[in-house]
Protein backbone atom coordinates (compact mmCIF):
# COMPACT_ATOMS: atom_id res chain seq x y z
CA UNK A 1 0.00 0.00 0.00
CA UNK A 2 1.47 3.09 -0.98
CA UNK A 3 1.55 6.63 0.96
CA UNK A 4 2.56 8.40 -1.53
CA UNK A 5 0.43 12.46 -1.10
CA UNK A 6 1.10 14.63 -3.66
CA UNK A 7 2.88 17.90 -1.76
CA UNK A 8 0.70 20.63 -1.51
CA UNK A 9 1.07 23.71 -4.06
CA UNK A 10 3.81 26.32 -3.16
CA UNK A 11 1.54 29.54 -2.89
CA UNK A 12 3.09 30.96 -6.08
CA UNK A 13 2.12 27.57 -7.55
CA UNK A 14 -1.45 27.92 -6.83
CA UNK A 15 -1.47 31.60 -6.96
CA UNK A 16 -0.23 30.89 -10.93
CA UNK A 17 -3.23 28.17 -10.95
CA UNK A 18 -5.68 30.14 -9.71
CA UNK A 19 -4.96 32.99 -12.43
CA UNK A 20 -4.97 30.15 -14.84
CA UNK A 21 -8.51 29.01 -13.79
CA UNK A 22 -10.02 32.63 -13.75
CA UNK A 23 -8.14 33.44 -17.12
CA UNK A 24 -9.69 30.29 -18.95
CA UNK A 25 -13.35 31.04 -17.57
CA UNK A 26 -13.04 34.28 -18.94
CA UNK A 27 -11.72 33.53 -22.27
CA UNK A 28 -13.61 29.98 -22.88
CA UNK A 29 -16.65 32.36 -21.91
CA UNK A 30 -15.45 35.20 -24.95
CA UNK A 31 -14.10 32.79 -27.31
CA UNK A 32 -15.24 29.53 -26.92
CA UNK A 33 -13.81 26.10 -25.62
CA UNK A 34 -11.51 25.90 -28.49
CA UNK A 35 -9.76 29.63 -27.45
CA UNK A 36 -6.15 29.01 -28.18
CA UNK A 37 -4.84 27.89 -24.38
CA UNK A 38 -1.57 30.79 -25.86
CA UNK A 39 -3.78 33.33 -25.11
CA UNK A 40 -5.38 32.03 -21.72
CA UNK A 41 -1.46 31.96 -20.60
CA UNK A 42 -1.09 35.14 -22.11
CA UNK A 43 -3.98 36.65 -19.91
CA UNK A 44 -3.37 35.27 -16.80
CA UNK A 45 0.03 36.64 -17.44
CA UNK A 46 2.09 33.22 -16.71
CA UNK A 47 3.90 31.24 -19.66
CA UNK A 48 2.61 28.65 -21.87
CA UNK A 49 5.05 26.16 -19.84
CA UNK A 50 2.58 26.55 -16.96
CA UNK A 51 -0.17 26.76 -18.19
CA UNK A 52 0.52 22.74 -19.25
CA UNK A 53 2.33 22.01 -16.31
CA UNK A 54 -0.52 22.72 -14.57
CA UNK A 55 -2.76 21.47 -17.19
CA UNK A 56 -1.59 18.90 -19.51
CA UNK A 57 -4.12 18.54 -21.45
CA UNK A 58 -7.40 21.04 -22.45
CA UNK A 59 -9.94 18.65 -21.19
CA UNK A 60 -7.71 18.71 -17.72
CA UNK A 61 -8.50 22.54 -18.06
CA UNK A 62 -11.94 22.67 -18.78
CA UNK A 63 -12.41 20.15 -15.68
CA UNK A 64 -10.41 22.37 -13.69
CA UNK A 65 -12.65 25.60 -14.76
CA UNK A 66 -16.10 23.59 -14.59
CA UNK A 67 -15.24 22.35 -11.10
CA UNK A 68 -14.23 25.67 -9.99
CA UNK A 69 -17.29 27.56 -11.00
CA UNK A 70 -19.62 24.71 -8.63
CA UNK A 71 -17.43 25.68 -5.67
CA UNK A 72 -17.88 29.18 -6.32
CA UNK A 73 -21.68 28.53 -6.92
CA UNK A 74 -21.57 26.59 -3.50
CA UNK A 75 -19.25 28.92 -1.59
CA UNK A 76 -21.66 32.15 -1.86
CA UNK A 77 -23.92 30.17 0.23
CA UNK A 78 -22.89 31.40 3.85
CA UNK A 79 -22.45 34.97 2.18
CA UNK A 80 -25.80 35.14 1.20
CA UNK A 81 -27.10 33.58 4.43
CA UNK A 82 -25.00 36.24 6.24
CA UNK A 83 -26.05 39.38 4.22
CA UNK A 84 -29.82 38.10 3.50
CA UNK A 85 -33.06 36.42 5.23
CA UNK A 86 -32.87 32.67 4.23
CA UNK A 87 -35.81 33.34 1.72
CA UNK A 88 -33.81 36.08 -0.13
CA UNK A 89 -30.68 34.09 0.20
CA UNK A 90 -32.65 31.39 -1.11
CA UNK A 91 -33.88 33.52 -3.91
CA UNK A 92 -30.61 34.89 -4.94
CA UNK A 93 -28.89 31.96 -4.66
CA UNK A 94 -31.25 30.28 -7.63
CA UNK A 95 -30.36 33.15 -9.64
CA UNK A 96 -26.80 32.27 -9.01
CA UNK A 97 -27.98 29.04 -9.80
CA UNK A 98 -28.80 29.50 -13.55
CA UNK A 99 -25.76 32.51 -14.00
CA UNK A 100 -24.19 29.16 -13.49
CA UNK A 101 -25.88 26.99 -15.28
CA UNK A 102 -26.58 29.57 -18.68
CA UNK A 103 -22.40 30.36 -18.74
CA UNK A 104 -21.96 26.69 -18.66
CA UNK A 105 -23.97 25.84 -21.67
CA UNK A 106 -21.35 26.10 -24.04
CA UNK A 107 -18.87 23.40 -22.09
CA UNK A 108 -21.60 20.75 -21.86
CA UNK A 109 -20.11 18.80 -25.11
CA UNK A 110 -16.40 19.09 -23.97
CA UNK A 111 -17.67 18.20 -20.65
CA UNK A 112 -19.57 14.49 -21.92
CA UNK A 113 -16.68 14.23 -24.45
CA UNK A 114 -14.34 13.96 -21.09
CA UNK A 115 -16.65 11.93 -19.55
CA UNK A 116 -16.61 9.45 -22.77
CA UNK A 117 -12.87 8.83 -22.21
CA UNK A 118 -13.03 7.92 -18.78
CA UNK A 119 -12.92 11.06 -16.97
CA UNK A 120 -15.45 12.73 -14.30
CA UNK A 121 -15.98 16.18 -14.36
CA UNK A 122 -18.89 15.99 -12.43
CA UNK A 123 -17.53 14.31 -9.28
CA UNK A 124 -18.23 15.86 -6.34
CA UNK A 125 -20.61 18.64 -8.54
CA UNK A 126 -24.03 17.11 -7.34
CA UNK A 127 -23.06 16.71 -4.04
CA UNK A 128 -21.64 20.26 -3.47
CA UNK A 129 -24.93 21.84 -5.24
CA UNK A 130 -27.16 19.56 -3.44
CA UNK A 131 -25.45 20.47 -0.05
CA UNK A 132 -25.67 24.04 -0.95
CA UNK A 133 -29.60 23.81 -1.78
CA UNK A 134 -30.29 21.61 1.60
CA UNK A 135 -27.95 24.34 3.50
CA UNK A 136 -30.42 26.77 2.24
CA UNK A 137 -33.53 24.79 2.66
CA UNK A 138 -32.65 23.82 6.10
CA UNK A 139 -32.14 27.90 6.85
CA UNK A 140 -35.72 28.52 5.48
CA UNK A 141 -37.40 25.71 6.88
CA UNK A 142 -36.15 27.31 10.55
CA UNK A 143 -36.82 30.74 9.65
CA UNK A 144 -40.66 29.27 9.49
CA UNK A 145 -40.42 30.33 5.42
CA UNK A 146 -40.43 27.64 3.56
CA UNK A 147 -42.82 24.28 3.54
CA UNK A 148 -41.02 21.21 5.50
CA UNK A 149 -42.77 18.61 2.93
CA UNK A 150 -40.59 19.57 -0.06
CA UNK A 151 -37.10 18.01 0.11
CA UNK A 152 -33.67 19.68 -1.15
CA UNK A 153 -33.52 16.77 -3.62
CA UNK A 154 -36.89 18.18 -4.85
CA UNK A 155 -35.93 21.77 -5.68
CA UNK A 156 -32.61 20.40 -6.64
CA UNK A 157 -35.01 18.46 -9.65
CA UNK A 158 -37.19 21.66 -10.10
CA UNK A 159 -34.05 24.14 -11.20
CA UNK A 160 -32.41 21.52 -13.22
CA UNK A 161 -35.31 21.28 -15.09
CA UNK A 162 -35.64 25.07 -15.56
CA UNK A 163 -32.36 24.51 -16.21
CA UNK A 164 -32.28 22.78 -18.84
CA UNK A 165 -35.76 24.20 -20.61
CA UNK A 166 -35.12 28.03 -20.47
CA UNK A 167 -31.40 28.82 -19.45
CA UNK A 168 -30.38 29.68 -23.23
CA UNK A 169 -29.43 33.31 -22.90
CA UNK A 170 -32.95 34.33 -24.67
CA UNK A 171 -35.11 33.05 -22.21
CA UNK A 172 -33.96 34.23 -19.15
CA UNK A 173 -37.02 36.30 -18.49
CA UNK A 174 -38.81 32.73 -18.79
CA UNK A 175 -36.54 31.35 -16.36
CA UNK A 176 -36.90 34.12 -14.18
CA UNK A 177 -40.62 33.59 -14.01
CA UNK A 178 -39.99 29.73 -13.55
CA UNK A 179 -37.99 29.90 -10.42
CA UNK A 180 -40.42 32.49 -9.00
CA UNK A 181 -43.61 29.91 -9.52
CA UNK A 182 -40.63 27.51 -7.96
CA UNK A 183 -40.01 29.61 -5.02
CA UNK A 184 -43.26 30.42 -4.58
CA UNK A 185 -44.63 27.08 -4.20
CA UNK A 186 -42.31 26.83 -1.45
CA UNK A 187 -43.20 29.27 0.72
CA UNK A 188 -45.35 27.62 3.94
CA UNK A 189 -48.58 27.50 3.85
CA UNK A 190 -50.57 29.09 6.87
Amino acid sequence: MSTYAPRPLRADARRNREKIIAAAASVFAEEGLDAHLERIAKEAGVGTATLYRNFPTRDALIEAVYRNEVAQLCDAVPGLLTAHPPDDALRAWTRLFLDYVTAKLGMADALRAIVATGGNPYGQSRDMIQAAITTLMDACAAAGTIRTDISPADLGAALAGIALTSAEPDQRDRAERLLDLTLDGLRSRP
